[in-house]
């Protein structure tokens, strides 16, 4: 899994053992965690290894919202 940061463009990323959504929770909250203080939202695709994310949101105290894809990115 990989996470960027929209601005800086700082990166995380971690090895996940499959794309489960427990698996997806799992490392998303490991790998954020050490930031949780300066992370407020989250924004993920629509694939389904984000289906829990109350539980990203709820561990992290972040927003968490889903890109549409017809949005232009800028």
């Amino acid at each position: 899994m990989t996470i960027a940061e929209l601005v800086t463009k700082h990166t995380v990323s971690a090895p996940v053992n499959s794309k489960s959504a427990a698996d997806a929770t799992k490392a998303t909250i490991s790998l954020l965690n050490p930031f949780k203080d300066i992370v407020h939202t989250i924004t993920a695709d629509n694939g389904k290894e984000f289906s829990y994310h109350e539980k990203i949101s709820q561990a992290l105290s972040a927003e968490v919202y889903f890109a549409h894809p017809t949005a232009l990115g800028t």
